[in-house]
């Protein structure tokens, strides 16, 4: 089999990990003998037909997996066309293709094949190459493959940008049920070693501007959602727990896709998209908004609203906090109003200091009028006298959202176990 042959095969087989980052880094490059760089002309863009970003060459080292878990499709029992590279084909391959202006660097993951150990040195020494012997500047995003010792984890990140270790599943027990070969003990060893091999670094580089970088991009993780019966406020709390503990970045939410026919899976019609979307908006809110994942849901109210974004939904369950005003609460305070975002936020905080904000000057600072106008005063005085009628709010906020009365809506939680 040759190297395109191979290459259509294992890219192919990579298009289901979303955790695709190509931010973050500032690795310097452009110098005399080196190639490519992750700071100078950024990383390039192009979107799948499934609708995924991609800026690099996302591939498999190998999908021929001695794993057999059931939601993926490199799974030992699917008759699939198995293959693998060669290092050298994949230096090769990545160098052609960046010379081509094809692409601005590499994301690299692998099926298991004899051993973690041994597929996680195959994956080291390809990246150990490009930097080493290639002088490849580029930005590199690589999985960490769990039950790999901890001394490959910590060369793997003087070589990568960004590593990650796919925690895969919500739950111990349903890890243990539909990929019976995992070991979640193995999946969190990694993660704590990065974030503390992070966190030294970062500190070891405040003093030493020259000491090497360890992973400057940070670390992710990506979770599947729908394949296990988990609710949302267990996957919240478990996201907080790993952005507290672990350091990470980022944690990428993958709605499932049914790619293999098993009982053990439960039976959609069509991906999860919109319960993927709302946990990234609650994420969100989790990393850059303050709010913690007991605020956000409870185990009374599982699940995130199926037509209203987490921030909307936290606003009508809690009128007491409203009204907020613009001209004198702090940030934090108007970072809880729906429709102020980060940006806003500080923009609102700058401008007060020199004026008195009206709700015109808020259109122009970028405040999302038609979520924020039921929550907030100008300086005493409301937009909407709608603060303590939370219902006529949600309905209102229905309508500006989908263009349609509410009351045609059905008021449900999520179940993505349902083929209705």
């Amino acid at each position: 089999m040759d190297v395109l042959d191979k290459l259509e095969i294992l890219s192919g087989s990579a298009r289901y990990d979303a955790s695709c980052a190509s931010s973050g880094s500032s690795r310097g490059g452009g110098g005399e003998g080196t190639l490519g760089s992750t700071s100078k002309g950024g990383i390039c863009h192009s979107w799948s037909d499934d609708g995924r970003c991609i800026s690099l060459l996302k591939v498999l080292y190998s999908n021929d997996c001695s794993y057999d878990c059931v939601y993926c499709v490199n799974r030992r029992s699917n008759p699939h066309p198995r293959t693998s590279f060669t290092v050298h084909e994949l230096v090769e391959l990545t160098i052609r293709f960046y010379r081509r202006n094809y692409i601005e660097g590499l994301f690299l993951s692998s099926a298991v094949m004899q051993s973690p150990e041994s597929t996680m040195e195959s994956m080291v020494e390809v990246i150990r190459k490009l930097r080493v012997e290639e002088s490849f500047a580029g930005y590199i995003h690589m999985k960490v493959i769990p039950g790999c010792s901890e001394d490959l984890v910590r060369k793997a990140g003087f070589y990568a940008d960004r590593l990650s270790v796919n925690i895969e599943l919500p739950s111990g027990d349903s890890l243990k049920l539909l990929a019976p070969q995992k070991q979640r003990e193995d999946i969190l060893k990694p993660m704590a070693c990065l974030g503390d091999a992070i966190i030294a670094s970062r500190k070891e580089r405040k003093k030493n501007r020259k000491a090497p970088a360890f992973s400057p991009a940070g670390q992710s993780t990506q979770m599947i959602i729908g394949a296990s019966p988990e609710s949302d406020f267990r996957i919240l709390s478990l996201s907080q727990g790993l952005y507290k503990q672990m350091h990470l970045k980022r944690v990428y939410y993958s709605a499932f896709v049914p790619v293999n026919s098993d009982n053990l899976l439960p039976v959609h019609a069509k991906p999860p998209l919109q319960r993927e979307h709302r946990l990234y908006q609650a994420d969100w809110l989790l990393r850059n908004y303050g709010f913690t994942a007991d605020e956000i849901l409870s185990e009374e109210s599982p699940f995130l609203d199926e037509h209203l974004d987490p921030k909307a939904s936290w606003a009508l369950r809690n009128p007491g906090f409203f009204p907020v005003d613009v001209n004198r609460d702090g940030y934090f305070a108007l970072l809880r109003v729906p429709g102020i975002g980060v940006t806003s936020a500080k923009r609102i905080v700058a401008a007060r200091r020199f004026a008195v904000i009206t709700p015109e000057g808020l259109k122009n600072i970028g405040v999302v009028m038609k979520r924020a106008r039921y929550f907030i005063t100008c300086s005493g005085r409301p937009v909407e006298r709608l603060f303590d009628r939370p219902a006529l709010v949600r309905r209102k906020l229905l309508i500006a959202e989908t263009g349609k009365d509410p009351r045609a809506l059905k008021q449900r939680q999520l179940d993505f176990f349902s083929n209705k």
